[in-house]
């Protein structure tokens, strides 16, 4: 989970860690060191709106990175975002989680995103 809001990926967190291992970091940067490094994770949750990175700006990154972690990222959003983002995210609508966060659509999107990643040894959500 890649917010800057640390209580929201505290909850995200709580949500998921039942099931899964999850890394919550609030600088995107931070996640794209971690890639650099040869971390990898099943799916990545990522807000849309960040300062200093987007969600999108995050999400070109990893696809020159990691190409096949980009496809199953999940986007985060409160709805208000610029014409640009409102494309980005009309190309990806199974990839959209809108907040408030609904946990069981939560749970669903990450467990569809797990079936549509690349098999892989187990790693964990961030």
């Amino acid at each position: 989970m890649v917010d800057d809001e640390p209580l929201f990926c505290k909850s995200v967190e709580r949500l998921l860690a039942p099931d899964h291992d999850i890394v919550s970091l609030s600088d995107p940067r931070e996640a794209l060191r971690r890639l650099e490094a040869g971390q990898r994770f099943d799916v990545i949750l990522s807000d849309l709106a960040m300062p200093g990175m987007s969600g999108i700006e995050l999400h070109a990154e990893i696809s020159r990175m990691a190409p096949e972690l980009a496809e199953g990222m999940l986007f985060v959003t409160g709805g208000a975002f610029t014409a640009s983002a409102a494309e980005f995210l009309a190309q990806r609508p199974a990839q959209v989680l809108e907040k408030p966060l609904s946990p069981g659509a939560v749970r669903a999107a990450v467990a569809d995103a797990m079936l549509r990643s690349p098999a892989r040894p187990a790693a964990p959500v961030v």
